[in-house]
């Protein structure tokens, strides 16, 4: 298990410092799916890791983190539904 909650913890760096790095290099939109979704999987496996590692506090930003990016992907796709009925 521990080796496992490691793994997600990588793999969460991975994914949200990544997705930065793109997004501030010009190549990956903040506005695009994939960076959102970047974010909320690397929050949620970042919730995972230092809830076992007993990092409240680092466990709370990242839940907020989750929760915006989870905002953000729904206001997007409310904000396509009305591009269409218009």
């Amino acid at each position: 298990m521990r080796i496992l909650i490691e793994v997600l913890g990588w793999i969460a760096s991975v994914l949200i410092v990544g997705s930065y790095a793109l997004n501030i290099t010009g190549k990956l939109a903040a506005h695009s799916k994939i960076y959102v979704i970047a974010n909320i999987v690397g929050g949620l496996f970042f919730i995972l890791n230092t809830y076992y590692h007993q990092a409240y506090p680092s466990m709370l930003v990242n839940i907020v983190w989750v929760i915006i990016a989870i905002v953000m992907l729904t206001k997007k796709d409310k904000q396509k539904g009305n591009d269409i009925n218009i």
